[in-house]
């Protein structure tokens, strides 16, 4: 191996001038290893900003680890970026940085915060790595805008890749990326799941971090395979119709010596008082979304999965703790913005312009906010003074609803403002309805485990739950275990429990969640208008007493209208009177008490037809029979002539 490196560079004159103007979003094709021909040599060029270095080096195998024979030149123009061509380095070369800083010589060895592949944690080696691959989602790609479209059905399976299913008969080994397009592929499909989202799958060091502490922001984790097997596996789900969504996080990021945390000795994403850098809750440094170079990493970052990776979404974590500065703070631990307020100003003009950046790239895709408390305009365009999501998570809608089936069928009725109260503000965003890993973790338990009553009552109230769900305005996510009903708390260290899947109960709920996927998809009433009153209509949201709901969704486009029934109380009622707006059959089109979902089988013998006289201030009624603990849905079917009765 040559012991020089030779001066070359990727950089551009304009590329610098972006670069420190803050409007350079494609650094991963410049920053970061690549591999390259330089005067009729293979090898890898390499960058890195290191504004406070006065030496920087790259170490690895191929020298030995050897800290000064491979120096990187640094660049006349003020940008802190040091870079080099290293010949005959290749493909799967193991690499870090060795930086000594201007700072009292501090000296440290880092990764790569641009690298594209890295070594296997413990080990914490950036990889070189040539990220090309053969794509065949070429149909998705030209109609996912379709997919991914406010109007559009989306039901979301939110995934833990490294325990959704394990190989007991190999160690409990985790999946693979290849494995898991064979089967996860599979099962979401037969399951009827628009959307398959991951929780963060970029390069992180504890795996008990479910991902969230991230040091890879290029680098998806090689616990499961190379770049490559990812790609085939988002490839594959993209063939079978199923976007994909990504956990990324760019509220906060690990310490960890060989991560981005004090990166050249001095604090550079992030801030150095911690007031202002450092998070109390996660025990992790803060980006510095003031700094124009953090500003490029991070959007980069975001638009690298997009592009590279061919990802739908991207669901923006911790949103809030971004937004506020006293966030999970007390008073005296946290600084005032400018103006003496507790707004993160850098932070929000900082999401405003990312997802600015990111519908200006791909306006197909969509971007959504985990963001828990009351911040006004989340979802809606940066032009008129919002964030510029494309969605929300709605927290509220969940905690009032969990809230409510906790509590014993008794007492529901004293409660029934906590199912009523979302719609209050359901159209003042665009909502995802949120049933995530983050109600079945940390001592939560699991969904099943929420409910009350005996076995046959906590499956009926799970069934009522999914089916309340789907009924309600806004998109479905729901966490990976729950469609079956998993008694376990979910563990990141073992499977989900699919072996109950040989009883009725889980298998029943299963079946329900599969039935109500597949009909979800097909009724536009369901999903056309989650964002107005257009698709909504309450029929009666008082009867309190009854511990029962129900509403209507329309379809504006089609005119089309469900009716959605609900029974929170395990008495089941008869001849109950319900105002709909059409004279005819009412066809009974789902039911979560059929006996095939391990329910008691009562039910409406298919449909039911109005009677001529008012209730509810609609001008027909239907009396039908509303099974105990259960969700009932109708749909008109046609007006009874005088010809069709004989």
């Amino acid at each position: 191996m040559e012991n020089y490196v030779r001066p070359f560079s990727l950089f551009s004159q304009q590329d610098i001038y972006l670069f420190k103007e803050g409007s350079h979003f494609n650094l991963y094709e410049l920053l970061g290893s690549h591999i390259v021909n330089y005067e009729g040599k293979d090898g890898v060029y390499f960058a890195v900003w290191a504004p406070n270095a006065k030496h920087v080096s790259v170490i690895g195998d191929f020298n030995y680890w050897d800290k000064f024979s491979h120096p990187l030149n640094p660049r006349g123009d003020s940008s802190g970026i040091w870079e080099g061509f290293i010949p005959y380095l290749k493909q799967g070369d193991i690499y870090k940085y060795f930086i000594i800083s201007n700072q009292n010589n501090y000296s440290v060895e880092k990764s790569d915060p641009y690298a594209f592949h890295c070594e296997t944690p413990k080990k914490t080696g950036s990889k070189v790595w040539d990220i090309t691959y053969s794509w065949n989602d070429s149909d998705w790609m030209k109609n996912r805008y379709k997919n991914n479209a406010l109007n559009a059905p989306m039901s979301i399976y939110e995934v833990h890749l490294g325990s959704w299913k394990r190989k007991f008969d190999q160690n409990n080994r985790m999946l693979t990326y290849r494995e898991l397009a064979e089967e996860l592929t599979k099962y979401c499909k037969d399951m009827n799941f628009t959307h398959v989202e991951f929780m963060p799958v970029m390069e992180h060091p504890f795996y008990g971090s479910w991902g969230y502490q991230i040091t890879g922001y290029f680098a998806p984790t090689s616990r499961y395979g190379t770049p490559q097997d990812l790609m085939y596996l988002i490839d594959r789900l993209h063939q079978a119709g199923i976007g994909v969504i990504m956990d990324w996080v760019p509220s906060h990021f690990p310490m960890d010596q060989h991560g981005l945390s004090f990166f050249d000795g001095t604090y550079l994403y992030e801030h150095s008082d911690k007031r202002l850098g450092f998070h109390p809750d996660w025990k992790s440094a803060i980006f510095n979304y003031g700094r124009n170079e953090v500003k490029n990493f991070l959007i980069s970052s975001a638009l690298f999965w997009l592009n590279k990776y061919h990802i739908d979404g991207i669901r923006v974590d911790a949103v809030a703790s971004m937004l506020y500065l006293d966030y999970s703070r007390k008073q005296g631990e946290w600084l005032p913005n400018k103006y003496g307020g507790k707004e993160n100003i850098d932070a929000i003009e900082f999401l405003k312009r990312l997802n600015y950046v990111v519908y200006e790239n791909h306006n197909d895709v969509q971007m959504i906010a985990e963001e828990s408390t009351a911040w006004p305009m989340v979802s809606k365009p940066t032009y008129i003074g919002g964030l510029g999501f494309g969605f929300k998570w709605n927290m509220g809608w969940m905690n009032d609803t969990l809230r409510y089936f906790k509590t014993d069928p008794l007492f529901r009725k004293y409660n029934h403002n906590n199912l009523t109260f979302s719609l209050l503000y359901s159209f003042s965003e665009n909502f995802v309805l949120p049933f995530s890993h983050d109600e079945v973790t940390q001592g939560k338990g699991s969904l099943i485990g929420k409910m009350p009553g005996d076995e046959w009552q906590k499956f009926a109230n799970l069934r009522l739950l999914i089916g309340y769900m789907y009924g309600h305005p806004g998109k479905k996510l729901l966490f990976m275990g729950s469609e079956f009903g998993q008694v376990r708390e979910w563990n990141h260290d073992e499977s989900l429990e699919w072996y109950v899947l040989k009883y009725w109960q889980h298998s029943g709920m299963q079946n329900w969640v599969r039935d109500i996927n597949k009909f979800y998809k097909t009724q536009k009433p369901l999903f056309e208008d989650d964002n107005s009153w257009n698709g909504f209509e309450w029929i009666d949201c008082k009867d309190s007493d009854n511990s029962v709901l129900s509403f209507l969704r329309k379809s504006p486009s089609t005119g089309e209208i469900i009716v959605c029934v609900y029974n929170f109380n395990p008495v089941p009622k008869y001849n109950y009177k319900i105002g709909v707006p059409k004279k005819g059959i009412w066809k009974e089109v789902l039911n979560s008490d059929s006996n095939v979902y391990f329910g008691s089988n009562m039910g409406n013998l298919g449909e039911v037809k109005t009677f001529d006289y008012s209730t509810h201030s609609k001008p027909y009624t239907i009396e039908i029979v509303l099974p105990p603990l259960a969700s009932v849905f109708f749909k008109f079917e046609f007006t009874e002539t005088i010809n069709e009765k004989k």
